[in-house]
């Protein structure tokens, strides 16, 4: 059964980006706020090993997309 869960003291600019990220995803605040608690809860939920292997399986489908040198360049021409 779904439970009601109040939340008070909200920082304004917590507020503003919430009640933004709702109207771009034409959710309620309520909704969007359920998503992004789902997502922080989710995210932290995993093993790290599981997290490793997954940076590991998408490092390697893109061995030879960039190469470290490739991004250390990239990086310093972005930089003045």
């Amino acid at each position: 059964m779904p439970t009601t869960l109040t939340l008070k003291n909200i920082p304004d600019a917590i507020y503003a980006q919430l009640k933004a990220a709702a109207e771009e995803h034409r959710r309620s605040l309520n909704s969007e706020a359920i998503v992004c608690l789902e997502a922080a809860l989710q995210a932290s939920a995993s093993p790290v090993s599981e997290r490793l292997a997954r940076a590991r399986a998408l490092r390697n489908e893109l061995s030879g997309v960039f190469s470290a040198a490739d991004i250390d360049t990239l990086k310093a021409d972005g930089r003045p």
